[in-house]
């Protein structure tokens, strides 16, 4: 038993810590900063007010991770974000297709759980800091309600990834709230005060079927929402989660400090919705239905910006302009949403994406004035129209860990964070975010390290794409639709295939390629061929006769005529797609994108993959055949496909690929670093929508690593993720190294993205 006598006061429990950096904020943006500075060798506290970490990934919220590759509903091809959000995507697949928030939490807390260098603090609220002079920031305090703990947090670097910013404000960091004025950034989608300046909350419930009858008694505070809700004849029993993203309110209000309020009209909201699918009579399914689970904090949107060196504005993702420190990048729409939310009579949303993905700069990653402070997360420096893009959470999850390989860079340099902004050393971030796997629009790697630039390498086959073999039946064209087709500078390559047609009619198909390399907005047209079709079975030869003048994906689109009909490949390999003109209404995507003329938007039309098991690439012959993929690839620099598909990818005939690198003399290896294709172009929300499949169909699974003796020093059975890493106990010493790798099915032939090789 413990006795203490009577006192005036006691003080909690405090314990003081002293480490390179603070992160206070364990979204998505504050783990992926914490995993990447902690593995870059930097001690790490990991701070967050909520019981497990994933913020609005959580089982808390319950919203899907996604980014550039916007549900698949944009032109931005291969954009899934990479490095440490690619890992958490992947794995995330690899265990939960089904898209549990709950193993998702696991996921997250694993990864951060096994960094040595980080220490996590959960249920954890920062409310006050000390400075050491006005633009400098020495000390956070923080109050741990569970265990009644008080930490003192003290550490040369912080950064801000909570969300509203608190250690931003606390510290004085400039900041903006609300939207701009069109003039001030040239921004002609800056909304009105009628529309509102800011973005709401959302809360999501869950319903699930109990298979006997359940009644619903409402609580007194739901309320009616036939009265009250303009859009309530879009509620139906089965959508729920975060399918009901336009359950939005509070963007009237102050979205920080009235967020409690917030959540109240949105518990009346969501009480009201389910009473009304429950007791109105209207959909007799949910009669055995119960309400499953219904969020205690919102997902926020929107509250402050803070102002660093450099805001992101709108002309910046419209005109896709590079910036020289790019080290992230987006690619959702600018997507504005009416402040009145669910009780305005407009559209949930209002979403113009660009033609392609644009590019983030340092600059706005780190306070203007508070000189110690990074950003993270949707508070980076960017404009309220901006921010509509940039605030998605893979986005943001990718400049977190940028930030976190920044923040290494400065203690290894003693810098501060502008410190780092200059053009000569942003390359050497870059250049270490690339090594992880985060890709940069517009760079590639080379590492002088990189022991594979010294070799020669070579493989037992190389793909020479010249058929696209005939693997269905003929099924007719429901839209438009197009074959993606990597093609060097020269000659474009002649097709020949099969078409069948219901009657006599006439097929239009066009030869396109995009104004922007390494876009995937067909908007430049360079041929159109109008061909004749008999009824039944018409073998059709397209020669463009166009010569191409660089490397880059050419698209054969053919224009819907409902009496055509295509056969399919069931052959799917790496850098190859096919793309429909599709409707995807969850992100805005009519087919073609049609913007009033004074938003600054362009008008174009969408051509998109469809997910598998669909989107089997179009039966066609190809001649000269398409001789893109040589083992040479793996050591570009690039991890992913863009111009090409920047693969090794062998034979399909070839029963056991691989790949040699020859030195001319004896090495020493200690690590091995492998890319493998994990299929960028695959969103992997992270919630609520399954997949179709737990590793992705071009991943190799099994590989062997032999030496110029051809003694195995590494196989692996049951690969699934991006990146594999290869630490040997001893150094290898050999003059050769064999990649063996395993076809991942018959209609799949083995790939490889990047080879790298380290003598420490």
């Amino acid at each position: 038993m413990l006795l203490s006598e009577a006192t005036v006061k006691r003080n909690p429990l405090t314990i003081a810590k002293s480490v390179d950096l603070v992160i206070i904020g364990g979204g998505l943006s504050g783990t992926c900063t914490a995993i990447t500075a902690a593995r870059s060798g930097i001690k790490v506290v990991l701070v967050t007010d909520r019981p497990v970490l994933g913020g609005n990934a959580s089982s808390e919220v319950r919203l899907w991770v996604l980014g550039a590759t916007s549900h698949m509903g944009n032109n931005n091809r291969w954009a899934r974000e990479g490095g440490i959000v690619d890992e958490l995507l992947v794995e995330n697949t690899y265990r939960n297709p089904e898209g549990n928030p709950l193993i998702f939490d696991t996921i997250i807390l694993e990864k951060v759980v096994q960094e040595p260098n980080i220490t996590l603090l959960l249920n954890t609220a920062v409310y006050d800091l000390e400075k050491s002079d006005g633009e400098t920031i020495s000390k956070v305090f923080a109050f741990c309600s569970q265990n009644s703990t008080s930490y003192e947090l003290t550490a040369p670097l912080f950064c801000d990834a909570s969300g509203d910013g608190i250690v931003g404000f606390l510290a004085g960091a400039a900041f903006r709230m609300g939207a701009e004025s069109s003039a001030e950034f040239g921004e002609q989608f800056a909304p009105t005060k009628e529309y509102g300046e800011l973005l709401g909350h959302s809360l999501y419930f869950y319903s699930k079927d109990t298979g006997k009858p359940v009644r619903f008694v409402p609580p007194a505070f739901a309320i009616d929402v036939t009265q009250k809700v303009p859009k309530f004849q879009r509620f139906n029993a089965h959508e729920q989660g975060c399918q009901l993203w336009w359950l939005e309110y509070g963007g009237r209000l102050d979205t920080v400090h009235e967020t409690e309020t917030i959540k109240w009209e949105l518990w009346k909201v969501v009480y009201g919705i389910w009473n009304y699918i429950k007791n109105s009579g209207k959909f007799p399914e949910s009669d055995t239905m119960t309400l499953e689970w219904v969020g205690a904090i919102p997902g926020k949107r929107e509250s402050r910006r803070f102002e660093g060196d450099f805001i992101l504005t709108q002309p910046d993702i419209v005109e896709q302009r590079p910036h020289y420190d790019d080290i992230a990048y987006g690619g959702w729409s600018i997507d504005l949403h009416p402040a009145d939310g669910i009780f305005s009579e407009k559209p949930g949303c209002n979403q113009w994406h660009s033609k392609g993905i644009y590019g983030i700069p340092y600059r706005s990653y780190y306070s203007k004035n508070i000189t110690n402070l990074f950003l993270a997360g949707r508070i980076i420096s960017t404009s309220h129209v901006a921010f509509a893009s940039s605030r998605v959470m893979a986005t943001c999850a990718l400049g977190g860990q940028a930030v976190g390989m920044a923040a290494a860079l400065c203690i290894k340099n003693n810098w501060l964070p502008r410190d780092l902004s200059s053009p000569e050393r942003i390359k050497g971030l870059q250049h270490e975010l690339m090594k992880i796997g985060h890709h940069i629009p517009g760079l590639f790697l080379h590492d002088p390290a990189d022991l594979a630039h010294q070799a020669a390498f070579s493989s037992s086959s190389t793909l020479v794409l010249n058929e696209l073999t005939a693997d269905t039946e003929p099924f007719l064209m429901e839209h438009s639709m197009g074959q993606m087709l990597p093609v060097k500078q020269g000659k474009m390559p002649v097709i020949t295939m099969q078409v069948y047609a219901a009657k006599q009619t006439q097929l239009v198909v066009e030869l396109r390629k995009c104004l922007k390399n390494g876009n995937y907005t067909p908007d430049h047209l360079l041929k159109t061929l109008t061909l004749p079709l008999r009824q039944g079975r018409n073998d059709i030869r397209l020669d463009f006769n166009v010569l191409i003048e660089d490397d880059t994906y050419a698209f054969i689109i053919f224009r819907k005529n409902e009496a055509v009909s295509f056969c399919y490949s069931n052959k799917r390999i790496t850098g190859i797609l096919s793309v429909f003109n599709l409707v995807n209404e969850a992100v805005s995507n009519f087919g073609q994108q049609q913007p009033p003329e004074d938003i600054g938007m362009e008008s174009f039309e969408f051509w998109c993959p469809q997910r598998r098991p669909l989107g089997l690439n179009i039966a066609m012959e190809i001649e000269p055949g398409i001789n893109c993929f040589d083992a040479e690839n793996v050591k570009n620099g690039l991890q992913r496909p863009t111009i090409k598909p920047n693969a090794f990818v062998a034979d399909f005939s070839d029963a056991d690929p691989e790949i040699a690198i020859t030195w001319s003399t004896g090495q020493k290896v200690k690590r091995i670093e492998l890319s493998f294709d994990t299929d960028f172009d695959h969103p992997m929300e992270s919630v609520l929508l399954t997949h179709p499949e737990s590793v992705m169909p071009f991943c190799v699974r099994s590989f062997q690593i032999l030496d110029n003796k051809g003694k195995i020093v590494y196989q692996e059975d049951d690969n699934y993720q991006t990146r594999r890493t290869i630490i040997f106990p001893a150094p290898v010493y050999t003059s050769r190294l064999r990649i063996k790798l395993t076809h991942p099915s018959e209609n799949v032939p083995a790939s490889m993205m990047e080879v790298r090789v380290y003598e420490n």
